[in-house]
């Protein structure tokens, strides 16, 4: 079972920067792909950006994309989110997933194995 521990969440200007972490409790999650996913108040969940195993392939959706990157450092089993330019419509709560698929990890419909708790990420106008 692994487990993921998001932070780095907190209130941050519009046009500021935040940078998420989230820390996996199991080696495994090296040969894991992973990703960030969002859920505003009264929408549903949404893709924010996925990493294959190794760091070399990314995947974001076009909301965030040319703003955020996502990025890994598999010796210690954490997975970044660096976001800039914050907008008030990303004000969410942060989660992320990991799963051995990166198919899964960025499919709509796709249900990563593992997901964390979530950090709030509150961007003021």
């Amino acid at each position: 079972q692994v487990q993921l521990v998001e932070s780095g969440g907190g209130l941050v200007q519009a046009g500021g920067s935040l940078r998420l972490s989230c820390a996996a409790s199991e080696n495994i999650f090296s040969s894991f792909a992973a990703g960030w996913f969002r859920q505003a108040p009264g929408k549903e969940r949404e893709f924010v950006a996925a990493i294959n195993w190794s760091g070399d392939n990314t995947y974001y959706s076009d909301s965030v994309k040319g703003r955020f990157t996502i990025s890994r450092d598999n010796a210690k089993n954490t997975l970044y989110l660096e976001m800039a330019s914050l907008k008030s419509e990303d004000t969410a709560v942060y989660y992320c997933a990991a799963d051995p698929s990166f198919v899964v990890v960025t499919h709509p419909e796709g249900n990563p194995a593992y997901w964390g708790e979530g950090t709030q990420v509150t961007v003021s106008s």
